[in-house]
């Protein structure tokens, strides 16, 4: 057995915690106990008393008299009422005395033995009751559904020798059960215990994810349940919405209770929301408020959102004692044109909030470049034709002057009359056509 109970811690540790739950190699993180004490040398101590956990949340303090050499994981034998039970051990040493004092264990209590390690005949026995309680958990609903009893029967353990089961269940009344028990008792031929457990408790023995995307707390961690009052949602400001507040055991969700202190203590700093603020022109009324960031929304309707400010709460204060005295001031909020600035201000350097920063952007086509590298590419191609003629030496460079001077030509007649731009304009032709001929001759 201590190979098989290294052989399981082993696999404790390389498995995550959802991983462990969900396969049943290893308890569920409430029934894990934490050796702070682990690399202290002689942590653990002398302690003749073990901590035993077995299925769900169920544990139970075991003194080994007979000084067994037990470690976390080992897989014992323990004395129960009647017969014997199968645990695994979660907690030995000087930490176990830790735990007894955190769980407000009576003096007097009597604290039952622990007979062995677990054998092989003890597993399969104890396997063998384990693969009956669905199939009685579920006749057990129906023989309660018969009865007309109000009550809902949730989970079911057997012990490990398979003498005794006890029945979980939930009622919102009183139930008399007597005439159940008899009747379990003469099906199952088994010693029958009841035990009532809340809708929370239930919650955490079926396990789920949260909306908050992790294991829910009743079935990772939580052990002690305290009330949730719709207080808790009023002081968060959080709308008072049954379907958003109701976890999956249909109760307010336990984490509405972890930051309630530093609600309470936050808006103990910030003014009356009740106070209506005055100006010369408009009367605010209270809209919401950012309890961290201390700062509220008024508007000037009591019912709708209209002319939005956004004050700090020293900005109120100010404002609630000007008009205790009889001053309304101009504006509101002094920094509303400030704050206007900065929102237009504000710009996605990084670019990182852009929906389209992946997609790759448009080459936009410079057509001006384009035209003027085409002509530079005709005019090369023309002088290469000419060259390939033989005019390249003679007729290249007075080409590009009578290009020119055509140019020159333009822009002087621009500025010349009318008149004498057609007689110059003639007269040009008449020289361009004999030179034209004076070439054809040669």
């Amino acid at each position: 057995m201590d190979s098989n109970s290294s052989d399981i811690n082993k696999e404790c540790c390389e498995h995550s915690e959802t991983e462990n739950r969900m396969s049943g190699k290893c308890p569920r993180s409430k029934l894990q106990s934490y050796n702070w004490l682990e690399d202290i040398p002689g942590g653990y101590g002398e302690y003749d008393i073990v901590e035993v956990s077995f299925k769900n949340t169920r544990k139970g303090f075991f003194k080994n008299s007979s000084h067994i050499p037990l470690a976390i994981g080992d897989i014992v034998a323990v004395e129960a009422n009647p017969g014997h039970d199968i645990g695994k051990v979660s907690m030995v040493g000087k930490l176990v005395k830790l735990q007894m004092k955190r769980a407000n264990l009576r003096p007097d209590i009597e604290i039952l033995r622990v007979f062995r390690k677990a054998k092989q005949s003890d597993l399969e026995r104890y396997e063998e009751a384990k693969a009956k309680e669905v199939d009685t958990m579920i006749r057990s609903r129906k023989i309660a559904e018969d009865l007309k009893l109000n009550m809902k029967i949730g989970d079911v353990e057997y012990q490990g020798d398979g003498n005794k089961a006890i029945f979980y269940y939930i009622a919102d009344e009183r139930v008399d059960f007597r005439q159940l028990i008899k009747v379990l008792a003469d099906v199952f031929k088994v010693r029958i215990e009841m035990k009532q457990i809340g809708a929370r408790q239930e919650a955490g023995r079926i396990g789920g994810i949260g909306p908050c995307g992790r294991p829910l707390c009743c079935s990772s961690w939580m052990s002690n349940f305290v009330s949730v009052a719709t207080g808790a949602a009023r002081y968060q400001d959080i709308s008072l919405n049954p379907q958003k507040l109701a976890g999956q055991c249909a109760k307010l969700k336990c984490c509405l209770n972890f930051e309630i202190d530093s609600y309470v203590e936050a808006v103990k700093q910030l003014p009356d929301k009740n106070i209506p603020l005055e100006t010369k022109d408009n009367i605010y009324y209270h809209f919401k408020t950012d309890i961290f960031k201390r700062e509220m929304t008024y508007s000037t309707d009591k019912n709708i959102a209209a002319n939005l400010e956004v004050l700090t709460a020293d900005r109120v204060y100010e404002v609630i004692s000007l008009n205790r005295n009889g001053v309304k001031p101009d504006k509101l909020n002094l920094d509303s044109d400030e704050r206007q600035r900065e929102m237009k201000e504000f710009g996605d350097i990084i670019g990182q909030d852009s929906v389209t920063r992946f997609d790759k952007a448009k080459k936009k086509k410079n057509r001006n470049r384009n035209n003027r590298d085409r002509r530079q590419g005709n005019a090369d191609n023309r002088q290469e034709r000419m060259s390939q003629s033989g005019e390249g030496n003679d007729m290249g460079n007075p080409v590009k002057e009578k290009h020119h001077d055509g140019d020159h030509q333009k822009r002087q007649n621009n500025r010349r009359p009318k008149g004498e731009n057609r007689n110059k304009q003639n007269n040009t032709s008449n020289n361009v056509k004999g030179e034209q001929n004076a070439t054809k001759t040669d």
